[in-house]
C-alpha cells in the first residue's frame, strides 16, 4: 500500500487537505475555497445589511482611533488659510477677491486628499490578517470593502464643513445661498467617495500602506494642481491650459462653483455625476475581483 506524501506548505499560502479523487489519486483542497464554493449566495438585503454592520464597525475603529481625524481636521485649516494668504494677493489682488474662487479648488481638494486614506487603511486591516477573517465568515465580497467606505463618508463630511467654515471666517461670502452651498458640499462629498473605489482597488493590489500611499500622491498631485481649483485657466499655457480642461477636477471644481457662488445647477455638475457613476462601475468590480484573489 503506498502512501502519498504532501509536499510541505511554502510560507504565505493557505492550509490544504488530501482528499481521495475518482481515480484514487489524492487532490489538495483549499478547505477556504470549498466552504466559499459550498456557501449560498448572499442576497441584496443581506449584503446591504452585512455592509452597515461593517461600516458601523469602521466607526467605532475611528472612535477608539481619533488620529484618523488630523487630516480631516487640520488640512482644512491649513491649506485654506495658506493659500488665501499666500496666493490671493498675486492672483486676485486681495484676499476678499480670491475666496470665490479658491474655497470650491480647497474643497475638491480636501475630498480628494481624504479618498487617498481608504486604499491605505484598507492595505493595512489586509496586512494585519483582518480581511482574512472576512473571507472565512458567510459575508458578500463587497461588504468588507463597502462598509469602511460609507464610515469614510464622515471623514468627507468633516473636511467638506470643515473647509466651508474656514473659508467663511476668513471672510468667504458664497452667492449660492444656503441650497447652493448644501449643493456643493454634497456634490464634493459624492464625488470623493466615488473617487475612495480608485485608491480601494491600489490597495488591493499594492503590495504595502506605504506603496499605497506613494502610487495614490502621484495620481493625485498632478491632478489637483494641474487643475483650475487655485488659479483662472486663461493664465496658462495653451498646451497646459487643454489638459487642465479635460482633467476631471476641473468639472469638480466648476461645478462646485457655479453652485455655492452662483446657485446654479449646470452641464458641469451632470458631468461630474456622470464621471463618478462611470468610476464606481468600473472600480468597483475591479476592486472585489482583486480584493477576492489577494485574501
Amino acid at each position: 500500500m503506498s502512501t502519498t506524501i504532501a509536499p510541505p506548505a511554502e510560507a504565505g499560502t493557505s492550509k490544504s487537505s488530501l482528499l481521495a479523487g475518482p481515480d484514487g489519486s489524492r487532490l489538495a483542497v483549499d478547505p477556504t475555497e470549498a466552504v466559499a464554493r459550498a456557501r449560498p449566495r448572499t442576497t441584496l438585503r443581506e449584503t446591504a445589511v452585512q455592509t452597515l454592520a461593517l461600516s458601523w464597525r469602521a466607526l467605532l475603529k475611528m472612535r477608539r482611533n481619533p488620529e484618523q481625524f488630523f487630516d480631516v481636521v487640520f488640512q482644512p485649516i491649513i491649506f485654506t488659510v495658506l493659500f488665501a494668504y499666500v496666493f490671493g494677493g498675486a492672483i486676485a489682488g486681495d484676499v476678499k477677491s480670491y475666496l470665490p474662487l479658491m474655497i470650491p479648488g480647497i474643497l475638491a481638494q480636501t475630498v480628494l486628499t481624504t479618498c487617498m486614506a481608504a486604499g491605505v487603511q484598507l492595505r493595512e486591516d489586509m496586512e494585519k490578517g483582518v480581511f482574512d477573517r472576512f473571507r472565512s465568515l458567510p459575508i458578500a465580497r463587497i461588504a468588507p470593502l463597502a462598509g469602511p467606505m460609507i464610515a469614510d463618508l464622515l471623514r468627507f463630511a468633516t473636511a467638506a464643513v470643515l473647509t466651508l467654515a474656514m473659508g467663511l471666517l476668513i471672510g468667504y461670502r458664497p452667492g449660492g445661498g444656503v441650497l447652493g452651498v448644501s449643493g456643493a458640499l454634497l456634490l464634493a462629498i459624492v464625488t470623493g467617495w466615488a473617487l475612495s473605489w480608485i485608491f480601494t482597488w491600489i490597495g488591493t493590489i499594492a503590495r504595502s500602506a506605504q506603496s499605497v500611499q506613494g502610487i495614490s500622491m502621484m495620481i493625485l498631485f498632478p491632478l489637483t494642481f494641474l487643475s483650475n481649483a487655485f488659479v483662472p485657466t486663461d493664465t496658462l499655457p495653451s498646451g497646459v491650459e487643454t489638459f487642465v480642461n479635460l482633467n476631471p477636477v476641473s468639472h469638480l471644481v466648476t461645478a462646485t462653483r457655479d453652485l455655492a457662488n452662483r446657485g446654479q445647477v449646470t452641464a458641469e455638475v451632470g458631468w461630474t455625476l456622470l464621471a463618478a457613476a462611470v468610476i464606481v462601475a468600473i472600480f468597483a468590480p475591479l476592486a472585489v475581483r482583486s480584493y477576492s484573489r489577494r485574501v
